[in-house]
């Protein structure tokens, strides 16, 4: 397996992955003016990109996921609650879905709370056995951190399903399942996270002071350190829903 994990100025973490052997990728939330650096990537390792996913329609940045998808003939794909609330076409996500990149195989966990439509990426690389590798855990886990549950306009009741999505999706992996988030330090879509790239779901366990919590506590401490909405949020979802052109 090939992985390389793209570190954006505006502290969101992007993804490239896939199958060298049988020459197979999977992008995972593209900024809109990186499309030219997957297919730059994509020609290197002589590989195709099949599937171009974004863990749930972001609210501050411009994705770049559809044109690269049409750049590369490849799937644009997103949660399946998103079907008919977009201006384009897409290839819905359901839970527990496997997508196969090769010997890379990727199973779509729905996760919601910071948005209804998030989703976690589970990965495995057959190659090294048929247990996951790492989980890419979008706007949902950070390092340090949680996603901020308000971009819905319910923040007292999108936070208790955050915490429900974490302690029943994601805290039940493994202590030694590595976890690669969207964002890191710098970013508006969670409070106080660390700017390290990556972490553990047993480190998290461990540190990440959220995750102790029982739902009412979680909840509350959650909604009372919201941080500023991102700036232009209604119009950013809007583009990337395909409703209003850029």
């Amino acid at each position: 397996m090939f992985f390389r994990q793209r570190v954006n100025a505006d502290a969101s973490l992007s993804y490239f992955f896939g199958c060298a052997g049988k020459g197979k990728a999977i992008a995972v939330d593209v900024l809109a003016g990186d499309e030219d650096w997957y297919v730059d990537q994509a020609a290197k390792l002589n590989v195709a990109i099949t599937h171009v996913i974004d863990t749930h329609i972001h609210a501050d940045h411009l994705s770049g996921g559809p044109k690269l998808a049409q750049t590369a003939d490849a799937a644009y794909a997103l949660h399946e609650s998103n079907l008919g609330k977009t201006g384009f076409e897409f290839t819905p996500l359901k839970d527990g879905e496997i997508i196969p990149a090769g010997n890379t195989q990727v199973k779509v966990l729905h996760t919601p709370g910071h948005s209804p439509d998030s989703l976690c990426l589970l990965v495995t690389d057959l190659r090294r056995g048929e247990d996951p590798w790492f989980v890419l855990t979008g706007d949902t886990l950070f390092v340090g951190s949680v996603g901020r549950p308000d971009l819905a306009g319910r923040e007292v009741e999108m936070a208790g399903v955050l915490w429900q999505s974490l302690h029943d999706r994601l805290l039940v992996l493994p202590d030694d399942m590595e976890i690669f988030p969207g964002h890191q330090s710098g970013s508006p879509c969670g409070a106080d996270l660390s700017g390290k790239p990556s972490s553990t779901i047993g480190f998290e366990t461990r540190w990440n002071p959220l995750l102790g919590m029982d739902k009412q506590a979680f909840v509350a401490a959650l909604t009372a350190q919201i941080p500023p909405r991102p700036d232009d949020m209604d119009r950013l979802v809007a583009l990337n829903l395909g409703l209003v052109a850029a």
